[in-house]
């Protein structure tokens, strides 16, 4: 087996590989990332295993793998019988659809304007409008999940690397204050089912954010 090297931030979105890695049975080694706190610079030593100063990176023998839903792939590929990106073609479209919806509009276009609004402008005084308006966003979409959910795993009735990037924002909004159990039902029964599996518990205690949600 290859040696896997996997780079993490406490809280962040790299929980999502975390887990998967976790979910794969496949030995590896993880590498907290540390920051004093989100807003806070990644220290340098790290730009040489991911120039974009991001997490998760994923180092599997020589090769450096970064951006989540790659990351996501090279592990599922690993372990093609865990079917952790899905079962059916059809299953694996899916989960690419959700996976990049997220990413897209609820990681960069939502939380990414609510947790650092100065990357979209100088001015000072704009960043608490967009703030505002990320979170209208954020609330949006959060709604638009609750609609989409049918079970207690968003694609296809059992595990897939949804679920757990589907945890990562359900932490970010319990973090903004959003009454998460009372509006969101159906999504706060797939984070109480994804928690209760060995591959989140052990990702979950390894970063540190027990009872964060």
């Amino acid at each position: 087996m290859p040696k896997i090297q996997f780079y993490y931030a406490p809280g962040a979105c790299s929980i999502l590989p975390h887990i998967l890695l976790h979910e794969s049975g496949l030995d590896f080694e993880a590498i907290e990332v540390r920051r004093f706190d989100r807003y806070s610079s990644w220290p340098d030593e790290y730009k040489r295993i991911n120039p974009k100063m991001q997490v998760p990176a994923l180092a599997i023998d020589d090769e450096i793998i970064t951006e989540n839903i790659a990351v996501c792939t090279a592990i599922s590929n690993l372990v093609p019988e865990k079917h952790l990106m899905g079962k059916t073609p059809m299953e694996i479209v899916r989960v690419y659809e959700w996976l990049s919806w997220l990413a897209i509009n609820l990681h960069t276009g939502g939380f990414g304007h609510v947790f650092r609004p100065y990357r979209w402008s100088d001015d000072a005084a704009a960043h608490e409008g967009i703030k505002e308006s990320a979170l209208k966003r954020v609330r949006g979409i959060f709604g638009a999940v609750e609609e989409k959910l049918t079970d207690a795993h968003a694609v296809g009735g059992d595990f897939t690397a949804v679920d757990p990037y589907l945890f990562a924002f359900y932490r970010w909004g319990v973090e903004v204050k959003f009454a998460m159990k009372e509006e969101y039902p159906k999504y706060t029964a797939l984070v109480d089912n994804l928690v209760k599996r060995e591959g989140p518990k052990a990702a979950i205690k390894t970063e540190g954010i027990e009872g964060t949600w």
